[in-house]
């Protein structure tokens, strides 16, 4: 393959001597949050999306919120992707997540009601897919309850046992739903759940027909959105489209990768994307790595940026720092180069997004994590362990702030040197440019350094 001005030949047999646009070439775009989630996400995917044909989603469940701000107008999605708030734009839930439908179908009832159609032909639900019924969110909370002062701090959302049901393969998947046999698979997976709950936590058992009931009322609105999304999706790859993949949660929550035992329950890194839509690693094109300015995280486990002072105080209220999902505090910190670091590597991101810069618009100094002291050593590699993690304090950089109000920024060149020398430090020691910068909720607050999409 090479390039003539804007248009591009292919040598392969299929195309051979033959000339096409560059821009009849599609891209596929991965976007994950590069810390501890909740890195603005939601935004970035939207305003994407208005040049993508697909959106897809790839894992977690409704633990996860995106929000976006459309004018006046504040969309919070927890399954269906950011993409549906554009109308030509299709959207698929993966094979890879765990889906409530009773939120799924509020989700879809809520957008109807402003006025957005979400029709079949616009949101996919892969048939794999594994669904979060009653029992799942009740043991989540009981299993919460019962370790006390030990707690993970999990939405109980039921995604956790979900994820495990799936793993001890006992799961319902969506496409179960429409086949013969059922009850006999709902009796088989509540079999060692009622032993528990009799002997464990002293509950009523659970009633397989109630189960099957949950799942008949579910099946019956859900099964014109059900598909098996893999052929659709590759066979959008094999048609040149646009697609955008939509991670949720961040790196540092990821089941194989994170802080665990303080994670989410599913790979929410770009090689999560690959297992939970069934596509090939060569297939993508980028990997934009989302991350705030700073760094906040929620619930319970080691965070070596925190700051319990005024200035963390000051991050929360200027940053509005309150989970979509769960409406509680986060914990704020400076940004954490050492942690972002570790997610480039792991994801092979090719370029940052940077958010919620405007928050620092009324610090007098900012500082940048750039590695840990550990004992007598300072090291730049995220550890493996809590136990490592615990023992590390931050070394910092300390820069002048730029006290100059960045929200009504549109251009590179319109923002202060200080905000500027910010952004390029973190570029030098991330070795990763940053392509694109949002300066507040808004899809007009964003400043674009790269094109995405052609």
């Amino acid at each position: 393959m090479s390039f003539i001005g804007n248009f591009v030949i292919f040598n392969h047999n299929l195309f051979k001597s033959r000339i096409f646009p560059v821009s009849w070439m599609g891209k596929n775009i991965i976007i994950v949050g590069t810390q501890w989630g909740d890195e603005g996400k939601g935004k970035i995917v939207d305003m994407l999306s208005e040049r993508a044909d697909i959106v897809a989603r790839a894992q977690g469940g409704n633990n996860a919120g995106h929000t976006v701000v459309v004018g006046n107008d504040k969309t919070i999605l927890h399954l269906i992707p950011s993409g549906i708030l554009h109308k030509n734009t299709k959207c698929i839930i993966g094979n890879g997540l765990v889906v409530d439908a009773n939120v799924l179908f509020q989700e879809i009832d809520e957008l109807e009601k402003r006025g957005l159609k979400v029709p079949p032909e616009r949101l996919v639900v892969s048939s794999r897919a594994h669904l979060i019924l009653t029992h799942h969110i009740l043991f989540d909370r009981l299993r919460e309850e019962k370790k006390g002062d030990s707690k993970i701090g999990t939405t109980c959302r039921g995604i956790g046992p979900c994820y495990a049901d799936k793993a001890l393969r006992v799961g319902i998947r969506v496409g179960d739903l429409f086949k013969d046999g059922l009850l006999e698979r709902i009796k088989s997976a509540i079999a060692e759940k009622n032993a528990l709950l009799k002997h464990h936590f002293g509950k009523p058992e659970l009633r397989a027909e109630d189960i099957l009931e949950e799942c008949r009322k579910i099946g019956k609105r859900l099964k014109p959105y059900v598909k098996d999304t893999l052929p659709l999706i590759h066979q959008c790859i094999n048609e040149k489209k646009n697609i955008l993949y939509e991670g949720a949660q961040g790196t540092l929550l990821d089941i194989d990768n994170g802080t665990y035992p303080f994670v989410t329950s599913s790979n929410t890194t770009a090689g999560g994307i690959c297992t939970g839509l069934g596509i090939g690693p060569i297939r993508f094109d980028e990997i934009i790595g989302i991350a705030k300015a700073y760094t906040t995280r929620v619930g319970r486990g080691p965070f070596p940026t925190e700051l319990t002072d005024s200035s963390g105080d000051m991050l929360r209220s200027e940053g509005n720092e309150y989970g979509s999902t769960t409406g509680r505090p986060r914990r704020c910190g400076w940004f954490d180069a050492v942690v972002v670091n570790h997610s480039i590597r792991i994801n092979n991101i090719t370029s940052l997004a940077m958010t919620k810069l405007d928050v620092l618009d009324n610090f007098d100094t900012v500082k940048i994590c750039i590695a840990y002291m550990t004992g007598n050593k300072e090291i730049t590699d995220f550890p493996p362990s809590l136990e490592e993690l615990e023992k590390c304090e931050p070394v910092y950089e300390e820069l002048p702030g730029w006290k100059t109000k960045t929200s009504d920024i549109t251009k590179w060149n319109g923002l202060p040197a200080n905000a500027k020398k910010y952004l390029e430090r973190i570029e030098q020691i991330t070795n990763t440019k940053i392509s694109i910068i949002s300066l507040g909720p808004k899809r007009t607050q964003t400043i674009v350094r790269k094109e995405c999409f052609n």
